[in-house]
């Protein structure tokens, strides 16, 4: 399971990997928690979820009660993006209650520990974006 911590304070966010049964840990939690974060290995960290994704990339909602998917009305928030003013569309999203199904989780840092989050956590590399090559043949237009 992909953990992304977000650190408001200094602006950064650090993305890492947590085994089966660390992950195991939060289900049962809903969106809004708060945990001690020595169950991600961020011992003296205290940490609140802010949201998540299943596996089929689904986000999380936290007006939406229970673990499923299913398909609701939206105008704003998590998960749905209006392309004109009083825009409103059925689109899937899941519960706001984490389980087996659940691929990333977000979180904030409510109060930092001692140490520094890059010295208590593996990291993630970055993948650095490959430029696609130009396409060959006739260009359309004038």
């Amino acid at each position: 399971m992909k953990v992304v911590i977000a650190d408001p304070k200094q602006g950064k966010s650090y993305q890492t990997e947590i085994d089966e049964n660390k992950s195991k840990t939060f289900y049962g939690l809903k969106i809004g928690n708060e945990f001690d974060g020595s169950l991600i290995g961020l011992t003296g960290y205290k940490l609140k979820i802010t949201g998540g994704s299943d596996k089929e990339g689904f986000p999380m909602r936290p007006d939406v009660t229970g673990t499923d998917r299913r398909r609701v009305l939206l105008s704003c928030g998590p998960g749905f993006k209006k392309k004109t003013k009083g825009e409103r569309r059925k689109k899937a999203v899941r519960g706001n209650t984490f389980s087996e199904e659940i691929n990333q989780v977000n979180v904030s840092v409510m109060t930092p520990g001692a140490k520094p989050i890059t010295e208590l956590v593996t990291l993630t590399p970055k993948v650095e974006k490959v430029a696609k090559p130009e396409k060959k043949g006739k260009k359309k237009g004038g």
